[in-house]
């Protein structure tokens, strides 16, 4: 019942993975799924042509730029602008300090925003803010 929802929405396939500990400076532009354990400076996007990408950030993770992706399952810390064209699904010690866009949304109790939220229409969904 709850694996069929996770496939759908490409949270089940994780190609790639900053662990805990490691740091890097740079931009990272992925295909797929990524999970960050770790801290990144820079931003951090989906390939254009990569289709349904997901990027999962633990507990422990920290993002210092902008995140352009499909998916988001976030638990982490993100300061800098968020586009998500799909679900953006923070749990309960996810903080976002910047611009949030979105097409759908779900926040559990103690998830953080500090910024402007914007809501995605259709037509608006796949282009990056």
């Amino acid at each position: 019942m709850f694996g069929k929802k996770n496939e759908s929405m490409g949270v089940g396939r994780i190609d790639s993975l900053l662990g805990a500990g490691a740091r890097i400076e740079g931009n990272i532009i992925f295909s797929g799924g990524l999970r960050v354990d770790g801290e990144v400076k820079g931003d951090v996007k989906a390939a254009p042509d990569s289709g349904a990408s997901t990027l999962v950030l633990s507990e422990h993770a920290r993002i210092e730029g902008g995140v352009a992706v499909g998916h988001l399952v976030i638990n982490g810390v993100v300061v800098g602008p968020v586009h998500v064209s799909g679900l953006l699904e923070m749990q309960g010690k996810a903080k976002i300090i910047g611009d949030v866009s979105y097409a759908v949304i779900e926040m559990h109790q103690g998830a953080v925003i500090e910024g402007r939220l914007l809501h995605l229409s259709e037509q608006t969904a796949e282009k990056p803010a």
